[in-house]
């Protein structure tokens, strides 16, 4: 698939779900917020 971002941002409905994963050496940590980018709940540490 040769998407550009803008095509793929129109992708995101009120019914996505977005996980951010920040990964580093020894605690990674993910975070889950909702199209209009409100957080829900707490980070957690993997």
């Amino acid at each position: 698939m040769h998407s550009t971002q803008n095509e793929r941002i129109n992708l995101i409905t009120s019914s996505t779900l977005i996980v951010g994963i920040d990964i580093a050496k020894f605690k990674h940590v993910a975070r889950a917020q909702d199209y209009h980018g409100v957080k829900l709940g707490k980070p957690i540490s993997i």
